[in-house]
C-alpha cells in the first residue's frame, strides 16, 4: 500500500452498516442494524441460523437492494458507486459454486476472465493466491479430488484474485470437521496479519471467536452488542463467547440446537 493510501484506511471503516432494515413481506430480517469493520481487521459475525447473518450479506454485495439505511465500504456507498464498492471486496458464501470438473487453476482462471484480468496476469495472480492459502502443489488437481477443507481455501483464494481490501465470509466452515475449520481459520487470520485484509466473518459457532476479535452479536435482525470480544464479555459479565451469548440474547444453552 502506498503512502497516499495510509491516512484513508486509518481513518475510514473497512464496512460500514449504517441503520440497515430488510423485510420479506410482513417479516422483519433485519432492523436498524449499525456496526462498523475496523480496517486490517478481522470481525466476527455472530448470530444463531435466521438471525440475519445472510440478508445483511446479501445487502452488503447487492444481491438484495437496500430498503432502508447505508453500506459504505471503504468510505464508497455502495447505492450511489456499487462498481467501485464492489471491486474492493471479495466473497465467500455459504454454498459452494466451484465448477467441480474443472481444476484448481481453470477454476481461478475463469474467474479471472470474469473480472477482465488478463491471462497472463490471472495465471500469475492465481500463483501468488495459492501460494498465500496453501494450495501451490495442487493447482493441477480436479476440484472433485479436494476435501472439503481444500476446497473452502479454493474459494478464499478465488475471492482474492481481484486483490480486494475487504473479504466476507459467510459460514465458511459449515461441514467441515474440527482440523479443517481450524485450518481455515488459520488462513483466514494470517490474511488480516500479514496482508492487512479486512475480514467480515459470519458464523453461529462459539469456539470460532477469540478474544482479540472484534466481534457483532446479532440476534434476531437486531445487533445486540459490538466491540472488541474481550470488551463485549467484560460488559456482558461474562468470561467466554458462550456466556456472553446467552446472557445477552436471554437464551438457556438447552434451547439452542446442537
Amino acid at each position: 500500500m502506498n503512502d497516499s493510501a495510509q491516512p484513508e484506511a486509518a481513518a475510514t471503516p473497512a464496512l460500514s452498516i449504517s441503520g440497515v432494515s430488510h423485510s420479506y413481506g410482513t417479516r422483519r430480517a433485519l432492523a436498524d442494524v449499525s456496526f462498523d469493520v475496523p480496517p486490517a481487521s478481522f470481525t466476527a459475525l455472530l448470530g444463531l441460523n435466521g438471525a440475519g447473518k445472510s440478508t445483511l450479506f446479501s445487502l452488503i454485495t447487492r444481491l438484495f437492494g437496500i430498503q432502508a439505511g447505508h453500506i459504505g465500504i471503504f468510505g464508497r456507498d455502495i447505492g450511489q458507486a456499487p462498481g467501485e464498492a464492489l471491486r474492493l471486496m471479495g466473497v465467500v458464501f455459504q454454498p459452494r459454486t466451484l465448477d467441480l470438473d474443472l481444476s484448481v487453476a481453470q477454476n481461478l482462471l475463469y474467474h479471472a476472465a470474469l473480472h477482465g484480468i488478463g491471462r497472463r496476469d490471472a495465471r500469475a495472480r492465481s500463483d501468488e493466491v495459492l501460494a498465500r492459502i496453501g494450495l501451490a502443489d495442487r493447482a493441477g488437481s480436479k476440484v472433485r479430488d479436494l476435501s472439503g477443507g481444500q476446497m473452502r481455501r479454493l474459494e478464499i483464494a478465488r475471492a482474492l484474485l481481484h486483490r480486494p481490501r475487504l473479504l466476507l465470509l459467510d459460514e465458511a466452515t459449515v461441514g467441515l470437521d474440527v482440523k479443517a475449520r481450524a485450518d481455515i481459520l488459520g488462513h483466514v487470520r494470517q490474511l488480516v496479519a500479514a496482508q492487512g485484509i479486512s475480514v467480515l466473518w459470519a458464523t453461529h459457532l462459539f469456539d470460532e471467536i477469540i478474544s482479540d476479535d472484534n466481534l457483532v452479536v446479532l440476534h434476531q435482525g437486531r445487533v445486540l452488542a459490538c466491540g472488541a470480544a474481550a470488551e463485549v464479555l467484560a460488559r456482558a459479565g461474562a468470561h467466554d463467547i458462550n456466556s456472553a451469548f446467552m446472557r445477552l440474547t436471554g437464551l438457556q444453552s438447552g434451547s439452542l440446537a446442537p
